[in-house]
């Protein structure tokens, strides 16, 4: 080994890799993915008779009765609005106005008081939860853990959603948004959902700004709209979630993580080849190299996590290591799905 390549090297590396432009910092990271997991690349289909298995069914059971213990200590009836005429449960009185339905007139106020107030109800609305899976090409490395470990999660708050009788919807995103379930109700959609995510076929670069424009202009009703990605996005994630936040969505980030990416089994002279754009890099791969992109790593999720806390954007950081139950009830009893 060329002991001044070696030092050329992680001078022109290292500086890019933790303190460049947020988009390069991402491209650089999945190229360096890209080489720890092309050993398995070959293994990159998915068995989709293991994706959704009945140990993982029950595991959807046991949720279910978890979250709705959860939602009644929360208080879940936060989510209730006041509509004329609407529900059974009353709420309060207002003056009659002229063109106002007369059924709705609270006679016996009137016999006593002499003034005609109408009855109002409280109505219990329907939650819509979208769930947005990165379907982008860092998320299939190697043997496709983090999309697998996104999809298991996407189905589990998916089926919780459900059984609350609330409304879930699923969308895919890469270089822009992808297919799409409308919300749909009842625990019977939840084999709906396991379809969608099968078919979720990975690829391109991640777009996050455009993905998300284009969501918030083809969805009209409201809700939480969870997030699940490793933002590796060419061009950040800063716009696409403000741009929910502005358009009144609640976003709420899970950031997908391998924690083997961040110790790749790699020395020497290597080509590293980012899997989305391309691009690619002749490296002298040294241990205090490694040490400095795990440190990168470990910024450019601090600075996600920074950012989300910053915005009032609940953020979870959702390792493959980390089984799917453990990682939902965790954002379930921190209240990540209460709106």
């Amino acid at each position: 080994m060329n002991s001044s390549r070696e030092g050329r090297d992680e001078q022109s590396s290292a500086p890019r890799l933790g303190q460049g432009p947020q988009e390069e910092r991402a491209a650089l990271a999945a190229a360096a993915l890209g080489v720890a997991g092309s050993r398995s690349a070959g293994a990159s289909g998915r068995k989709t008779d293991t994706l959704f298995d009945e140990a993982f069914m029950a595991k959807l059971e046991y949720l279910e009765i978890v979250s709705r213990k959860t939602f009644q200590a929360l208080n879940r009836g936060e989510r209730r609005s006041k509509k004329l005429g609407a529900g059974l449960e009353f709420a309060d009185h207002r003056r009659y106005s002229p063109g106002d339905d007369f059924r709705n007139i609270d006679w016996n106020v009137y016999a006593r008081l002499g003034k005609l107030l109408l009855r109002l109800y409280e109505e219990e609305e329907d939650l819509f939860v979208y769930l947005l899976v990165d379907g982008s090409a860092s998320m299939a490395l190697g043997d496709r853990a983090k999309l697998d470990h996104a999809s298991r999660i996407a189905a589990a708050l998916a089926y919780v959603t459900l059984a609350g009788l609330d409304r879930a919807s699923l969308a895919s995103f890469s270089e822009k948004l992808g297919q799409r379930l409308l919300p749909a109700r009842g625990k019977s959609q939840i084999f709906r959902v396991f379809d969608f995510l099968r078919g979720i076929a990975p690829g391109g670069v991640t777009s996050f700004r455009e993905s998300m424009r284009a969501f918030v202009h083809e969805t009209k009703r409201r809700g939480l709209v969870v997030v699940m990605s490793d933002f590796y996005a060419q061009d950040g994630y800063e716009e696409g979630l403000n741009y929910l936040r502005y358009h009144r969505f609640e976003p709420v980030v899970l950031q997908m993580v391998d924690e083997r990416e961040l110790s790749p089994a790699l020395r020497g002279d290597v080509l590293l080849v980012d899997c989305e754009t391309g691009r690619h890099k002749e490296m002298t791969l040294t241990p205090r190299l490694l040490e400095k992109y795990r440190q990168a790593h470990e910024a450019f999720s601090g600075e996600l996590e920074t950012f989300c806390t910053a915005s009032h954007i609940p953020y979870y950081r959702a390792p493959v290591q980390t089984p799917v139950d453990e990682l939902v009830l965790g954002i379930l009893r921190s209240g990540g799905m209460l709106s």
